[in-house]
């Protein structure tokens, strides 16, 4: 079995490292000092209090990797599209795309049953380019839930959770995922296969579309923004503008809304990583975790005034801010799990 992770950053280096760690094949992707660095000592996971050294295959040319039975993508959702094309050569005819992002993505009404089957999210794949390009018959949705960070080039650090839910598109245990589930456990993480993926996505989405615009706005960490009540004020109604979407959706969630700001704040004083972006100068991460739930909201005429008013206050503030390519985004990372 081949894997590879494109965009080995934080989160795709701890992947990649567990992975070839257990014995599979293993490629990574990445670019610049971090993929120097790999080469050059192996790629050091720092976890558990520990630190293990991997020896593994990483590339910036995907077209010398040759067909892969899963391409896991970790790279920022808005990286995508930008390089869709570079990530053709290791297409087979079953191979298999393994969506490891957060927000909503470009594949997320691919054989969803209902009134919208199919439909095209602009915010999520501008012309359908990536769509058309890769194929959402490929994909297999994957919710993270682990934080890890690059602490140096080369060395990832793990923080907490090793939860990775699976789920098809139209709900269906496939032999794909099943066989990707048994990868995931082999390597130590917690890999449950859910028939309703959407749910999943939502629950996290929940977070990143409230707490990670207002992070930067206010600069202020998950706890912070937990306990000030004029906030939290803010976030109960972004919270409960998404909800309302999703519902429409047909979405179903395991816990209210209170309870999932409670589960942010007792994070504590943990940066969101839309805040690290904007601190380090990334172009954030804004259109997939916010401007996907407005375009939702139009279209199942659930209006979201909330979102939105956030949402221009983020765009305008980061208007001519970011410094980076698309390179820098997927080879580095850091932090890319929110709660």
């Amino acid at each position: 079995m081949k894997i590879c992770i494109y965009g080995a950053g934080a989160i795709g280096g701890y992947l990649g490292a567990e992975i070839a760690d257990a014995g599979y094949d293993v490629t990574l992707i990445a670019r610049g000092p971090h993929l120097q660095a790999m080469r050059e000592n192996g790629l050091r996971l720092q976890i558990g209090g520990q630190e293990k050294r991997i020896n593994v295959t990483c590339t910036d040319d995907p077209a010398t990797v040759g067909p892969q039975d899963y391409v896991i993508v970790t790279l920022k959702a808005h990286s995508v599209g930008p390089i869709v094309d570079q990530m053709l050569p290791l297409l087979g005819p079953e191979t298999a795309i393994v969506t490891a992002q957060n927000g909503i993505l470009w594949w997320y009404f691919y054989r969803l049953a209902g009134a919208w089957e199919n439909h095209h999210l602009e915010s999520a794949d501008p012309g359908s380019h990536i769509w058309d390009t890769l194929g959402p018959e490929r994909v297999i949705g994957c919710v993270v839930y682990p934080s890890c960070e690059i602490v140096a080039p080369g060395v990832v650090r793990h923080i907490n959770s090793n939860r990775f839910v699976l789920g098809e598109p139209d709900g269906s245990k496939s032999e794909r995922v099943v066989a990707l589930g048994n990868v995931l456990t082999d390597a130590g993480m917690k890999a449950p296969i859910r028939k309703k993926i959407r749910d999943d996505i939502w629950l996290k989405l929940l977070g990143n579309t409230t707490f990670n615009p207002v992070s930067v706005l206010t600069h202020a960490t998950l706890e912070q923004m937990g306990r000030d009540t004029e906030i939290r004020a803010v976030i109960r109604q972004m919270m409960t503008e998404a909800e309302r979407v999703a519902l429409k959706l047909g979405v179903r969630f395991s816990m209210g809304i209170e309870q999932r700001i409670d589960g942010a704040m007792n994070v504590g004083d943990h940066k969101t990583s839309m805040l690290q972006d904007l601190e380090h100068g990334r172009e954030l991460e804004i259109d997939a975790l916010v401007a996907a739930v407005t375009e939702l909201g139009r279209l199942v005429d659930a209006p979201t005034p909330t979102i939105d008013e956030v949402l221009a206050l983020v765009r305008l503030k980061i208007s001519g801010s970011a410094t980076d390519d698309v390179s820098e985004n997927f080879s580095l990372g850091f932090l890319q799990a929110d709660v």
